[in-house]
């Protein structure tokens, strides 16, 4: 079956479509989550037309009614999830419609919105937590696979300027995990994954969770399964326009942990970072104008 049953349908259907149609039609294409779980009523709502329209629109592309179309998308959820190819079908289909700067625009609104949330009461009580807990830690083991590496790499790099703190467990050669066997309950795991989860990371996770390792995690969902095992849960949001999840928030997670972990560290991070000053500057790595003066 077709991870995102009427794409096809809809994108050779849309050019000759009424505007209100093309309106439910768009709404397909960018919400097919939204289309298995929530009422029609609901729908109608959140695309900015009438019920009838929905029904309209099912009957447009073959089908007896708007049901339809929520059985064939909750058929798609229960057999695995829509797949990037199907999401991606459904950008194409709104790129041709709105255009290249509409979309782009989209994308800057959506994670402005995203990042925003963060600024939330609830979610900064939740980034001075795990900071405080990622400070108190005597190592920080850094997990963070395929889209998620930049996060976990980031953070590793950043706190490999105030010494040896962080250990980043890659997959290089098959044996990025193993220095988790090191760790212990004074240690704490940075973890981060967002849906559809990689295997690997949440397998490494419940590991660390039997060994009595505190977690800290960036994920998307407060029923993720790697919230489940982590004592405190960064949540993302990581929807938006593109076929692929938004990745940025993680980041800025990221970021603002390795901030004030460092800050945290008080005089011996100021310390360490002096120390890697001198090492940078004697090894001669960063470009400076004097670079091109001597060209």
């Amino acid at each position: 079956m077709d991870p995102a049953p009427l794409t096809a349908k809809i994108i050779a259907a849309f050019p000759d479509m009424p505007a209100q149609l093309q309106t439910a039609a768009r709404y397909v294409l960018e919400s097919p989550d939204d289309v298995a779980l929530l009422s029609m009523r609901e729908q109608a709502r959140r695309a900015g037309v009438q019920p009838a329209t929905m029904t309209r629109l099912a009957k447009r592309l073959g089908l007896a009614g708007y049901d339809d179309i929520r059985d064939l998308y909750a058929q798609a959820i229960r057999e695995g999830g829509l797949s990037f190819a199907g999401k991606a079908g459904a950008q194409v289909a709104s790129q041709k419609a709105k255009g290249e700067q509409a979309l782009a625009a989209e994308m800057v609104v959506s994670l402005t919105a995203q990042i925003s949330r963060l600024g939330e009461p609830e979610a900064l009580e939740r980034l001075s937590r795990a900071a405080t807990l990622l400070a108190s830690a005597h190592r920080i083991y850094c997990l963070g696979l395929r889209s998620s590496h930049p996060v976990a790499w980031h953070m590793t790099y950043v706190l490999s300027l105030l010494g040896e703190k962080a250990v980043l467990l890659d997959a290089v050669a098959g044996v990025g995990a193993d220095p988790i066997r090191m760790a212990t309950d004074k240690d704490a795991l940075f973890a981060v994954s967002v849906a559809p989860y990689t295997r690997a990371t949440i397998d490494i996770a419940r590991y660390a969770r039997t060994q009595g390792i505190p977690i800290v995690a960036i994920t998307d969902s407060a029923v993720s399964p790697l919230a489940q095992v982590a004592r405190i849960a960064v949540l993302v949001s990581t929807e938006g326009p593109s076929f692929f999840h938004a990745i940025t928030p993680a980041f800025v997670v990221g970021e603002i942990l390795a901030a004030l972990v460092a800050g945290q560290g008080g005089e011996a991070s100021l310390q360490a970072l002096r120390r890697t000053e001198d090492q940078l500057t004697a090894f001669n790595i960063h470009w400076s104008p004097q670079d091109d003066r001597r060209t």
